[in-house]
């Protein structure tokens, strides 16, 4: 019998957590693993229909779960997959930080062990002493990127077309991002920023002053809005993992990141790392895109990522296959 691993998901957004544990049910791991997706008001039903071998908690921790987890604790091998906290979450958005650490001691010490997204989540873990380093297991996100590899070099020319695309949130930096695309020449960058969310008006009346900006909502098709940009800008205060960033390496697009949790670690040879709220450094980063070899970045990323996701996904079928011995045997 396939081992039966109960991923619970609160996280109803097409990106994210959600796109993730998506991708991985529906992959070839699927042969050899029972999935079920459930939210947690779910689960007492479910258990009446089958018992799980392991259940993996991608709910952002907080109090309110602190019992849940421990009644999950008694009915399967618990861990939980954090995507959401992190130092730059941790310094941006926490008020008590002993509290807050405090929740995050006692919710990773009830689970088995704890998947990190990123290396630097995972430092910033141990320093923090949220869970000793033999508790944590770092398994870095993907998605099928292929028709993102099968994109061709862009002839450059002026005006430079920068790409930025995510959700409209406090977490994505967009308004700092705008605030330097003002300080620019429109006749040498365009910024093509794709998305929606909560700060969608504000985002509105930024880019309204900004001739050089172009607000593309819901991007349908990345491929399509990847092929036709010269670099993608990350301006994010924090980002576990940022997926974005892989998906603009497959592309074979020059970055810059904020230097901030596990973006920094994604850009070898391929971009730039910028410090968060520096707006000078940024800018002077930016101005300085068409002295660069952007196609030879675009090519270094690409052969980085080549096989991402054939790599998350092994990672994934041995930590669940490890997690799950005594069932596969």
């Amino acid at each position: 019998m396939k081992p039966i691993i109960w991923h619970l998901i609160g996280d109803k957004r097409a990106g994210g957590s959600n796109h993730l544990v998506g991708q991985l049910v529906a992959s070839c791991l699927s042969d050899r693993f029972q999935f079920s997706v459930l939210r947690l008001e779910a689960v007492k039903a479910q258990l009446k229909i089958e018992k799980p071998d392991l259940i993996i908690f991608h709910y952002p921790c907080a109090w309110k779960y602190v019992l849940t987890l421990l009644s999950l604790k008694f009915k399967a091998p618990l861990w939980i997959c954090d995507h959401h906290y992190c130092q730059g979450f941790e310094a941006d958005q926490v008020k008590s930080k002993f509290r807050f650490r405090w929740l995050l001691k006692i919710a990773y010490a009830i689970a088995d062990g704890v998947i990190s997204v990123s290396q630097a989540q995972r430092q910033w873990m141990i320093n923090s002493r949220l869970a000793k380093s033999n508790k944590i297991k770092t398994i870095t996100p993907a998605s099928k990127i292929e028709s993102l590899l099968k994109i061709s070099p862009k002839t450059l020319e002026q005006p430079l077309i920068l790409g930025a695309y995510g959700r409209f949130a406090r977490q994505k930096g967009f308004e700092n991002l705008l605030a330097v695309m003002e300080q620019l020449p429109p006749e040498q960058f365009q910024l093509r920023l794709g998305g929606y969310g909560p700060d969608e008006q504000i985002i509105q009346q930024l880019a309204a002053r900004l001739p050089q900006v172009q607000l593309v909502g819901t991007i349908a098709n990345i491929a399509d809005f990847l092929a036709d940009c010269d670099a993608v800008i990350i301006p994010s205060r924090w980002e576990p993992f940022g997926l974005v960033c892989l998906e603009a390496k497959a592309a074979g697009k020059a970055v810059i990141v904020s230097a901030v949790d596990g973006l920094p670690e994604q850009v070898d040879h391929c971009g730039l790392v910028v410090p968060f709220g520096d707006q000078s450094a940024w800018k002077t980063a930016i101005a300085a895109l068409p002295e660069q070899d952007l196609l030879t970045w675009g090519k270094q990323g690409k052969e980085t990522v080549i096989n991402a996701w054939e790599n998350c996904l092994k990672n994934w079928e041995n930590f669940l296959t490890a997690a799950t011995r005594d069932k596969s045997m």
